[in-house]
Formats: structure tokens, C-alpha cells, sequence
């Protein structure tokens, strides 16, 4: 039976999108039909609402004699997506990307020569390359931890792993909210508890957070929290979220606010210095406005990503979550179906560690694990002969001498299961030719 399917853009009728269906939803996106998108955690797809907003506003304001800098403050925006989030105007800045927010977060921490942070060698490029520029710079000490991999880690082996790097000298804390190799949902609050119970300053690279979870960023308990607002969430790439911990929620977080220098800012005082940083929940100044002035702005992207988080609150942040997570579940037992549970690279035994992306190995002998030229074929014939996209990845493993390569995909609210059918299908048949 054919399915009726409206006109790219226009969104369903009757109870709107929170009642919507999912192959209704699937419409509102800029995607080939003929294609399966199981790459968001690289870079998502826009709705075509989305595309919209950013080509009228780049033509409304290209030419133009108005005043661009109060439209780059963003503050309407900032106060809508952050409310979603569960933080205010003055804690939410627009960015252009995660690296940009982490980046701005590591180099503006009071950090000096024997001062320590605690990390793990599954981050993002992005956060090692600024730590270890700080490093170099600074003399910073970086104490490495690497994660272990496989469907039956657990929340508790991680925590203690961190916590046995921590020495006297450990200033920060830093991790990946779900790693981009494996999958990992870290133990987010646990570990955030940790580093109350130590002093430490947090640092999260939540790139994949905005989009997938309805979560509350406060309530993580984190200082900083950078966020991709092209992955997940579908806006335009160069679009991201930072938040800065401007207030003190003892239930959250009840260390003091640490200092931080709120690097690229036209607001910061040019004699004197800011107020001091508040004790109690209501802060002292606006340390968002500090860190979204930076001159002239790319005002489309902004209201584009501002456009997309109000798409996901209209269908419901709590339904897409549930969406997600089904299909990722189902993904998952199609994988070890046609794999086996032991080519798993994603934790799956702790329910508090899966997340939608799932990494594995498609290959039956164990030295194809640091293969790079298999993986690399892998992706691209699937890519080129099948329009199937998702990504591979390398990651250290505890006790290897190689690093490891893996097949990783994820799913997201406009994946459907036929779709999930059919990448596995045609993933398990193509490992078997490469093998």
C-alpha cells in the first residue's frame, strides 16, 4: 500500500508534530529516500524548516544597513534553548561548533605549571589537542585514562578507573558525555559526584547531547558542557552550545564556581574586572553575554539552530529520546544477530552505559581489528554501492598494542527499523566478501 507523502517541509495536520507519526516526521528532514543516514554522530540532517530559516535570514540581512551586533547577542535564542535544557540565558552561549566551546572552556581555565587533569584517551581530538596545548604551554600534567570496550563494562569499573588517577594535584575532570568511538554513555552524574567530592572543575564534551537526550544540563552537576548543535540536533554545521556554570544549585553542584576567563569577549570590562562570582543561585553577572559577544555574528546559523531546537520541542524531547533509543536497540540486536555479542566494542550489559551509537567489528578474525584498509573499504563501499553511511572509528583498548578499528552506526528519530533491516543485511554480506 502506497504511503501519501506531503510536500517537503510542511508539517502534518491535526495534532501536530507531537502526535505525528514517525514516518510523518521523517518527511520534515532533507533526506534521500533512497539513502540510510546511520551517521548523526558525525553530522546530522536538517529539516527543511531549518534550511529555510537559514537562507531567508542570510538573505534579509546580506546588504543590509541594520545593527548586527544586538541580533548576534542571540538572547531570545539562548533563552529559548536553554530553557529546554533545563539552564538559563545567562549560562547558554551560541557557539559555532563543540571544538569551538571546548576549546574557549580549556584555554580559560585558571590552570598552572603542576596542576593536573584527568581524562581519557577516547575524547574528541578537540579536547586532547587544547589539553595538551595547555600542556605545552603552561606545564600542565595530563593523567590518561583509557576506557575499557565491550558489551560488559560497567558504570563502576569506569567511575573507579577515574578515580584512581586523581592525586592532590588534580584541578579537572574531564570526559566525553557518550564517546564518539564506542558509544560509551558515560556515568555522567557519577562522575560529576566524584569530582564535587574532590574539588575538581568538570569539563563535558557533550557533542552528542542536544538532539538525542532530554536532559537537563544542570543537573549533571558539570561546570562546562559543550554541545554540537549540527549532530543531534540537526542545525546547520558551524552551530553549537555551550554551557558555563554561572550560579551555585547546591542539589546540582555545590562547589563554588571556579574561575574561568571568558576568552573572545567585547563585553568583558576593558578596565577593571567583573564583579565576583556569585555564591548563591542568583548570579552576579551574565557570564553568557560575556562569552556570546565576539563582534558580529553569523545571525542565519543562530536563528536556523534556534528553529531546529523548537522542531524537537514541538515533537516532544522526552519522545524523541524514546525513539532513538528504541531504534538503537533494535539496531544493536540485529548486529549481534548477524555478528555475534563478543564484536561488540559498545558497553550493552549496563543499561546505564548504551547509548544509540553502537561500534563493532563486521570481521570474524581478531587481527582485522587494527586493519585500517578493511575498515576504510568497509564504509566507503557501503557509501558508494549501497548509499548506507555510517563511519569508522580507533580507539586504544586496555592491554592492546594496537589500536582498534570498528564499524560504528547510530541511529536517530528518522531512521526507521526497515532501514535498520536492511544496513545490517547488506553489512553482514559485504564482511563476509571482504573476509
Amino acid at each position: 500500500m502506497s504511503r501519501t507523502v506531503p510536500t517537503p517541509g510542511t508539517q502534518p495536520s491535526g495534532g501536530g508534530l507531537r502526535t505525528a507519526s514517525w514516518d510523518e516526521i521523517r518527511d520534515l528532514f532533507a533526506l534521500d529516500r533512497d539513502s540510510i543516514h546511520l551517521n548523526t554522530g558525525t553530522v546530522g540532517a536538517m529539516p527543511y524548516e531549518v534550511l529555510e530559516v537559514n537562507d531567508r535570514v542570510t538573505r534579509e540581512w546580506t546588504g543590509g544597513l541594520m545593527n548586527v551586533y544586538p541580533p548576534a547577542m542571540y538572547t531570545e535564542h539562548r533563552a529559548n534553548i536553554g530553557r529546554a535544557f533545563g539552564v538559563d540565558e545567562d549560562e547558554m552561549v551560541i557557539c559555532h561548533n563543540a571544538t569551538e566551546g571546548v576549546a574557549r572552556v580549556i584555554q580559560g581555565l585558571d590552570l598552572k605549571s603542576g596542576d593536573e587533569v584527568v581524562t581519557t584517551s577516547h575524547e574528541c581530538y578537540s579536547v586532547l589537542s587544547n589539553f595538551n596545548l595547555v600542556r605545552n604551554r603552561h606545564g600542565l600534567t595530563i593523567r590518561m585514562v583509557t576506557p575499557p570496550s565491550g558489551p560488559d563494562v560497567r558504570a563502576e569499573e569506569i567511575v573507579r578507573l577515574f578515580e584512581e588517577q586523581i592525586t592532590p594535584r588534580t584541578k579537572v575532570l574531564a570526559f566525553a558525555a557518550i564517546t564518539l568511538f564506542t558509544g560509551t554513555m558515560m556515568p555522567v552524574r557519577a562522575l560529576c559526584e566524584l569530582a564535587h567530592r574532590h574539588g575538581l572543575i568538570t569539563v563535558i564534551d557533550g557533542a552528542l547531547i542536544p538532539g538525542m537526550l532530554d536532559c537537563d544540563l544542570r543537573a549533571y552537576g558539570a561546570d562546562f558542557v559543550s554541545c554540537s548543535g549540527s549532530k543531534f540536533q540537526c542545525g546547520p554545521l558551524g552551530t553549537g552550545l555551550l554551557y558555563v556554570r554561572n550560579k551555585v544549585h547546591p542539589e546540582h553542584n555545590p562547589l563554588p564556581l571556579p574561575t574561568f576567563w571568558p576568552l573572545i569577549s567585547t563585553w568583558y570590562p576593558m578596565i577593571g574586572a567583573p564583579p565576583p562570582r556569585t555564591t548563591t543561585s542568583v548570579e552576579s553577572y551574565n557570564m553568557g553575554d560575556y562569552l556570546q559577544s565576539a563582534g558580529s555574528a553569523n545571525i542565519a546559523k543562530g536563528a536556523a539552530l534556534a528553529r531546529a531546537c523548537e522542531l524537537w520541542d514541538e515533537i516532544g524531547r522526552d519522545r524523541i529520546e524514546a525513539r532513538v533509543r528504541e531504534l538503537g536497540e533494535y539496531a544493536r540486536d540485529r548486529l549481534v544477530e548477524h555478528f555475534g555479542w563478543d564484536a561488540l566494542y559498545s558497553p550493552s550489559s549496563d543499561p546505564r552505559l548504551r547509548s544509540p551509537l553502537i561500534a563493532f567489528n563486521p570481521f570474524p578474525a581478531p587481527e582485522d581489528a587494527w586493519n585500517i584498509k578493511k575498515f576504510a573499504t568497509f564504509v566507503d563501499r557501503l557509501e558508494q554501492e549501497h548509499r548506507i553511511w555510517i563511519r569508522w572509528t580507533e580507539f586504544d583498548v586496555p592491554h592492546s598494542p594496537h589500536q582498534h578499528y570498528a564499524a560504528r552506526l547510530c541511529t536517530h528519530l528518522f531512521n526507521s527499523h526497515g532501514e535498520i533491516d536492511r544496513a545490517v543485511t547488506t553489512m553482514a554480506a559485504l564482511a563476509r566478501e571482504l573476509s
